[in-house]
């Protein structure tokens, strides 16, 4: 829609001539910061960056079902490339987009069309849907209505002129007040710290204790029964898929699908209005997010938010135009060099965010302080974050984005978790991420995943991994693995020992989709069996895998329904599966009742045992107070394993004394940390392992605490003295306490 504006003679109102009725605005120049629509108490500022803009005009709307704006008004001034105004008559739940004015020149990556209708980036409130149709897009949709015609190559560069306002999101200016009362986040330290990776859908969809009217909501995720769920387990944090405000792709919406996992942001500070369970007010959504995390906090557990910040949901040239791509394309996306016109995609999803921009910078950052500051999140997990290292190419752990990371006072003080790596060349930077910074390592994942599928020379790195990974993070801390078997993408810790092959058909992709290389075994039968063999040894690799992990110096990571025997049906790509296949199952057999029972000793073991929270790495060498090492590897027969064996590709046995009183740390209070001995046997073959127990001193003895290859706790605890043998089961693992 062309808009006709005129000043005033006095430069202060705004005449609005038709096609729209005639509306007077008083309009002031305002200020250039704070970006975004702020009131103050007694007016709104708007503010938006746009560079290579020649005009910005500000959209009001009186309602979310409106197909028209009922006044446009241009921003009256332009300084450090940001467009803005003051408007006193303007107040908290006013609708509002922007149409910004500037060159159709695809050629050189300009894509302004003034015709479509985009959203703020800096939108607090998102308070409306998309509304899917072909006026979306910035350019003409081929006469065959297909949405993304890739055999189109020159679709793109005619400019489109229908009118997007009746099918854009709208933007809500908000009040985002609130009573935070006594609320403290928990700072819980990284070596105490267990995540537990959660969907806001996902987990409370189907919970029998969550009432129907919150169920799929941040206050469902915030009621007592779900956090009486996350502190029976013992978790400390939980982290949230996406919760900013996201687009569902049309490509899906066509298949009656979604973008469940919502990777395809729009909104940066606007929390997901899916999640509200009352979307009555633009605020709602604000507060009842707070609300939650202040519930969270008083119970101890942090909250962790899966942000993502190397792409937007608006795609490559053939995709839509929502905000981004019309505001300034070329400052917001990283374009090729040789040819603006195209984008550089380093994460799969057709664009990458042109970091290297002050201004993109400057939004990532603002946006990360709001979601600390006002939000009070305890961290963040950066998806793709390779893509946010890179200068113009190539990755650089030492980039813009982590300098003003590192700089911020805020900041610096969260819990920062990377996904380390893209899809773009070099983009695998597990181990590379500076301090400061966490990493998912999935160098752990595969190797724990291989080493109890019984592959050939896995021994070393299991044992490197359970050590706390030092070759990759031996410049910093243990806690700087995230230590995870299963993650939302990929297959559950069930479907894991259930599935050797993806069975992705309900994507609709013909199973071409989701990852093809899993580290999977099926346990002799592929998916559900009634055979008993198969499905006791499918427990009893759950249990491996499980205890390994918390076990393992680092952090760990737990998936949430892994705990409840969660399946997918063998779906290892449930991105856009929002019903059963996602949602986590509360009615537990016996067999998933044992088995988070099993879970929960593991949780209370590792929080009871100082050596399993060690701040620093093994350094294998021997304490004053014991004289003896702080990890001793041994073999079966009670000697330290050799060179030779350590080479063995067949080995799959191995014991790992960890010594107590060679923690070498002390507490917050100055004291040094001294715990028990704690002796853990991995046996990783089929057939049983007789392991000759070290004994230390005379009249020594081992508690057994914990073997995998056991369903449920020991009713009473065996003692093991003297000369004994502790006979170890096949592909199972032990855990016993030194008894002096």
């Amino acid at each position: 829609m062309q808009s006709t504006v005129a000043l005033s003679d006095k430069g202060d109102r705004v005449i609005i001539t038709p096609p729209l009725q005639t509306t007077e605005l008083r309009v002031y120049p305002g200020s250039a910061y704070p970006l975004g629509a702020t009131w103050d108490g007694m007016g709104v500022n708007f503010a938006l960056f746009a560079e290579h803009a020649l005009a910005v005009e500000l959209c009001l709307f009186e309602s979310i079902d409106a197909t028209a704006e009922s006044a446009q008004i241009l921003l009256p001034e332009y300084s450090d490339h940001v467009w803005h105004g003051y408007f006193p008559e303007l107040k908290p739940g006013q609708l509002y987009g922007y149409r910004v004015h500037g060159p159709w020149d695809p050629l050189n990556g300009h894509r302004f069309n003034p015709n479509k209708l985009l959203t703020d980036p800096y939108a607090k409130s998102i308070a409306r849907l998309e509304r899917w149709n072909d006026a979306l897009f910035g350019y003409e949709i081929p006469k065959s209505g297909k949405i993304s015609p890739m055999a189109y190559s020159d679709a793109d560069l005619k400019m489109d002129t229908r009118d997007s306002a009746p099918y854009a999101p709208l933007c809500a200016v908000v009040d985002d007040a609130f009573i935070w009362g006594d609320d403290k986040c928990p700072k819980t330290p990284w070596h105490r710290t267990i995540i537990y990776e959660a969907h806001v859908r996902g987990l409370t969809m189907q919970h029998p204790r969550v009432p129907d009217a919150i169920k799929g909501t941040y206050a469902a995720i915030g009621s007592e029964a779900v956090i009486e769920h996350l502190l029976d387990l013992g978790v400390t944090a939980i982290e949230l898929l996406p919760v900013h405000h996201h687009v569902d792709d049309h490509f899906l919406i066509q298949k009656s699908l979604s973008n469940y996992w919502g990777y395809n942001t729009l909104g940066y500070f606007a929390p997901d209005l899916r999640y509200c369970s009352d979307n009555s007010t633009p605020e709602n959504a604000i507060r009842e997010f707070k609300t939650m995390v202040r519930s969270l906090h008083a119970a101890g557990i942090e909250v962790i938010l899966d942000v993502v910040y190397n792409h937007t949901c608006e795609g490559n040239q053939m995709g839509p135009t929502f905000s981004f791509k019309g505001i300034d394309n070329v400052g917001y996306y990283k374009t090729l060099e040789s040819n603006p016109r195209y984008y550089m995609d380093y994460t799969g999803c057709g664009n990458t965010l042109n970091v290297s921009h002050p201004r993109v910078l400057q939004l990532i950052m603002d946006s990360l302080r709001y979601w600390a500051l006002e939000m009070h999140v305890d961290g963040f997990r950066f998806d793709l974050a390779s893509a946010l290292a890179r200068d113009s190419h190539h990755v650089d752990r030492l980039g813009s984005f982590f300098d003003v990371i590192h700089q911020d006072p805020v900041l610096c003080q969260l819990k920062l978790i990377a996904e380390p790596w893209d899809l773009g060349e070099g983009g695998y930077q597990v181990g590379n991420f500076p301090v400061l910074w966490t990493e998912w390592n999935g160098k752990y994942r595969d190797g724990i995943r291989r080493f109890w599928k019984s592959d050939r020379g896995t021994l070393g790195e299991l044992a490197t991994r359970i050590s706390g990974s030092s070759d990759l993070y031996f410049e910093k801390d243990p806690h700087a693995s995230i230590n995870f078997i299963t993650s939302h993408d990929g297959f559950t810790l069930q479907d894991l020992v259930s599935y050797e092959q993806k069975h992705n058909a309900a994507n609709g992709e013909h199973n071409c989709d989701g990852d093809n290389h899993n580290n999977s075994w099926n346990c002799g039968v592929e998916g559900p069996t009634d055979n008993l063999e198969i499905k006791a040894l499918r427990g009893q690799q759950k249990r491996n895998l499980m205890a390994t992990m918390l076990f393992s110096l680092g952090v760990p990571m737990i998936c949430a329904g892994d705990e409840l025997g969660r399946t997918q049906g063998g779906n290892n790509n449930a991105y856009c599966q929002d019903n059963e296949i996602s949602w986590l199952n509360w009615d537990l057999s016996s067999e998933d009742q044992a088995f988070f029972r099993f879970l929960k000793q593991c949780l209370l073991i590792r929080k009871e045992n100082p050596v399993f929270q060690r701040r620093k790495f093994f350094l294998g060498m021997a304490s004053k107070a014991s004289n003896i090492k702080d990890v001793i590897w041994y073999n079966a027969k009670g000697s330290e394993m050799t060179e030779k064996e350590w080479s063995d590709l067949e080995l799959r046995h191995i014991g790992a004394l960890f010594n107590g009183a060679a923690i070498n740390e002390r507490d917050e209070k100055g004291e040094s940390i001294v715990g028990d001995t704690i002796l853990m046997l991995v046996n990783g073959s089929w057939k049983p392992v007789a392991f000759h127990m070290p004994i230390l001193m005379p009249g020594d003895a081992w508690e057994l605490m914990l073997e995998t290859a056991l369903d449920h706790p020991e009713a009473e605890p065996s003692i093991f003295q003297g000369e004994e043998l502790y006979k170890l089961h096949g592909r199972s693992l032990a855990v016993l306490r030194l008894k002096r």
